[in-house]
Parts: structure tokens; sequence; C-alpha cells
């Protein structure tokens, strides 16, 4: 694979840039972790921010952490860069000054048509964020009950028709593609709800996406751990993309006595970022600090 085809897809534009370099009040000489690294964008602004900034860059995906070398290059004195999923991270005795994670699947990832995650093209029913983990899409779909599959496209995808998905699914399985699995869930709506504004297979993938990577769980996980992480005053930024990801980074923070909510409500795009990134448009940012005592 050439270095081409591993850094130039991620190489994206960072929703929020202003509002998440605002929350973190990057300070000269601090520490900051970056727990969804990708195509490094937020990285960059963030060692540009300040003087001696360190950095330590999470990824749970190869090819977007070789992308974040590339990209940060120039600071590799000052960055370290670790393959793993942040629920598994652990900093030893670092502490940071601030903490950014932007949530859910790239739009790069979405545009890989070999990683599965898109219908928009015929693809392997794949979705792993981290090509090493053993379950995939596949698996679910052509080997869970019809309950569980149920289940899972309501409460990840909030799909009011995931019972008659779910046993379209089942009597037609097995899957192997990412097209071929869409064509049949259309085919569980009705004739009239099959060309409304977004395709009838949205949520349901939404929801395989979210039960082959854990995303709810390893983001609870994180709320939970990070607060630790963070020296006094540090802040902790949360960009999510959902509702259900938006929920419960919003009552974590709540809740947990570690913490001074920043944002009292999301911190979102405004009309120009939206116009010139169509990402931004579901993005939003949630921010807290790390109480003294």
């Amino acid at each position: 694979m050439s270095e081409d085809t591993v850094t130039q897809p991620f190489f994206h534009i960072p929703v929020l840039s202003e509002q998440v370099l605002a929350g973190l009040q990057i300070k000269e000489g601090g520490r900051y972790l970056d727990a969804t690294v990708g195509g490094a964008g937020h990285s960059e602004l963030i060692l540009k921010a300040a003087g001696n900034v360190g950095l330590v860059a999470l990824d749970q995906d190869l090819q977007a952490l070789a992308a974040a070398r590339e990209r940060l290059s120039q600071w590799s004195d000052r960055t370290s860069f670790v393959h793993t999923n942040f629920s598994r991270y652990e900093p030893g005795n670092l502490r940071f000054d601030g903490i950014l994670a932007d949530i859910g699947v790239s739009s790069t990832q979405l545009d890989q048509a070999q990683r599965g995650f898109s219908f928009r093209q015929e693809a392997p029913l794949d979705m792993r964020m981290d090509d090493t983990q053993e379950l995939t899409a596949e698996e679910i779909v052509n080997h869970w009950d019809e309950k569980t599959l149920a289940d899972t496209i309501y409460e990840y995808g909030e799909e009011r028709l995931s019972r008659r998905i779910a046993r379209r699914i089942v009597e037609k399985r097995p899957f192997s593609t990412t097209t071929g699995l869409a064509w049949e869930i259309a085919g569980a709506f009705p004739a009239k709800a099959r060309h409304g504004r977004i395709h009838p297979a949205t949520r349901t993938f939404q929801a395989l996406r979210i039960a082959v990577n854990g995303e709810l769980d390893v983001l609870k996980t994180l709320l939970a751990k990070a607060p630790d992480w963070l020296n006094p005053e540090g802040r902790l930024a949360i960009i999510s993309f959902h509702s259900l990801e938006d929920r419960i980074v919003k009552y974590a923070y709540r809740e947990d006595e570690r913490l001074q909510i920043i944002t009292k409500k999301p911190l979102v795009a405004d009309r120009e970022e939206v116009r010139q990134n169509k990402r931004s448009r579901s993005a939003k940012l949630r921010v807290a600090e790390r109480k003294h005592n």
C-alpha cells in the first residue's frame, strides 16, 4: 500500500475547530490527549495553538494513525501515537490539561467503500473501525437471532420498523455485501416509505456500526475514566454526531461530581461552517472542567 493511499484519504476538515480550541483553553507547555486522532485535523490545531504543547494521539484505525504521523511530523518530538481504542487506554502517571474525543465514524471511513460502513457502493459487510477485531457486521446479520437483531436495530438505530427489518434479514440471509443488505432492508418498508429524505437502511446501518464497534459502551467507559486523567481545571471536550451519543455525554457530565459543566447547551456549527463542511451539520460539542477536589 502506498503512502498516498494511507494518508490522503484521512486528511479532513476538523469540525467545530474554533469552539474546540476555545473550550480546551490551550496553554503554553500544556499536555493534551486527542482520543480519536483520525486525520489529525484537531491535533494540528492544538499543537499550533500555543508554544511547547505536548500531545498524545490515540486511534484504533491503523490507517488513521499513519496519516496522523505524517501530518504531525514537524511536531514529532512533542507527539506520541498509540494504537488503541480510547476505552482501553491507560495513561499511567500522565495527566492532561485537555482531552478531546471526536466520536463515531469519520467521513473518510464512510468514503472508503471497502470498509463497509456505507451502502452507497457495493462492499463487504465489515464496519470495523479496528480491523484487527473479529466481530463484523456480516457476523451480526448472518448469525444473531431475530430478537437480538430487532432489539439492536431499535436501540442503536432508533428504527421503529426494527422488528420487520430483523424478520426480513433472518428470512433472506446470508448476506455478504452492503448493497444486498440495504436492498432487503428497504423491502421491509411500505412502498410509500422507501423514497423519503433518508434511505430506509440508514438507521439500521448506524445500529450495526454501533454494535460492531461497541461505540456507546466505549463512550461510557471514556466518560467514567477521563476525568481522572485531567489536571485540576483541565477540560474534557466531546464531539458527538447523533442523539444517542449526545444524551450519554450530557447526563455523564451532569452526574459526575468531578466535573463542572462549561457548556450548558451543546455548541453547534454556524451556517458558514455547515456550508463548507456538511459533516459539521450534526456535530455537537460539550465541554466540562475538572474540579480541584
